[in-house]
């Protein structure tokens, strides 16, 4: 059973900095591409960040250059550090892991964790 578990949301003021974590099963973590999305209420689930096994990193526009993704592999854990954090970025952020098995794409979802940005 592949698990993921996400910490580190909360409240926090405009400018300020928060820190995801997501720990994954052993089993998948070395090899998945793990990435972390957003949905803010009444908008679609979007991408933020994804990071490959081998550590090539891709970012939304909208939080290039604030947000940084980074993964410990002895740790089978996936980080998202968040800098400068806008009301915009208000939402339930949620961990995924895609993994390529066969000819088949998997993705596994944690539970989600939130980001409120306000004053």
């Amino acid at each position: 059973q592949v698990q993921l578990v996400e910490s580190g949301g909360g409240l926090v003021q405009p400018g300020g900095s928060l820190r995801l974590s997501c720990a994954a099963s052993v089993s998948i973590f070395s090899t998945a591409t793990m990435g972390w999305y957003r949905q803010a209420p009444g908008k679609q689930r979007e991408l933020v960040a994804t990071i490959a096994g081998f550590g090539s990193t891709n970012y939304a526009d909208s939080v290039a250059g604030r947000f940084t993704i980074s993964r410990d592999n002895a740790k089978n854990t996936v980080y998202l550090q968040m800098n400068s954090l806008k009301p915009e970025d208000t939402a339930v952020y949620y961990c995924n892991a895609r993994k390529v098995i066969s000819t088949s794409i998997y993705n596994w979802w944690g539970q989600g964790t939130q980001v409120t940005v306000s004053l």
